[in-house]
C-alpha cells in the first residue's frame, strides 16, 4: 500500500469516528442527517420550494415532501405561498429550526474544544492547525 493509500484510509476512519463523536446521542430534533441538511439548507439558501430543495440535496421529490412534512410536523419548517407565484409554495425555516440547528452546533462545538484543549499539548495543537491546513488544500480541490 502506498503512503497516499495509507493516509486516505486512515483519514476516513479518522473522520468517520469524529463525525460519530461529534454527532454524539443529541436527543434533541433535528434528528437525521438528511434533516439537518434541509435545515442547514433553508437557513444558508434562504426559502424555496420543495422541487428546489430535492434539487438541491439531490433526493427524489417525494423523498423530500416526506423530509419537509416530518420537520414541518416538528415546526422546524413552514410552508407558505409564493407572493410572487401564487401556484408555488416556499418553504422556510421557523426561529424553532433555526434555534435546534444553533443547540446542535453549540454541543458539536464544544465536544470538539474541550477534546482538543484536553487531549492536546500546545506542540499537537500548532501540528494540528498545519493538517488542517492540508485537509482544506485536498477538500477544496477540483479532482
Amino acid at each position: 500500500m502506498t503512503r497516499a493509500e495509507t493516509a486516505a484510509e486512515q483519514l476516513h476512519a479518522v473522520m468517520r469516528e469524529l463525525v460519530r463523536r461529534m454527532r454524539g446521542d443529541s436527543t434533541s430534533p433535528p434528528h437525521g442527517w438528511s434533516q439537518r441538511a434541509v435545515l442547514k439548507r433553508l437557513e444558508t439558501d434562504g426559502p424555496m420550494t420543495t422541487a428546489d430543495l430535492a434539487r438541491a440535496e439531490r433526493l427524489r421529490p417525494q423523498t423530500m415532501g416526506e423530509l419537509v412534512a416530518e420537520l414541518e410536523d416538528l415546526e422546524l419548517v413552514a410552508r407558505k405561498d409564493d407572493a410572487e407565484d401564487g401556484r408555488r409554495r416556499l418553504v422556510s425555516i421557523t426561529r424553532a429550526g433555526g434555534r435546534a440547528l444553533a443547540e446542535r452546533r453549540a454541543a458539536r462545538h464544544g465536544w470538539l474544544l474541550r477534546a482538543i484543549e484536553t487531549q492536546l499539548d500546545a506542540d499537537e495543537q500548532r501540528a494540528l492547525l498545519g493538517a488542517l491546513d492540508l485537509l482544506e488544500k485536498i477538500a477544496r480541490s477540483k479532482d
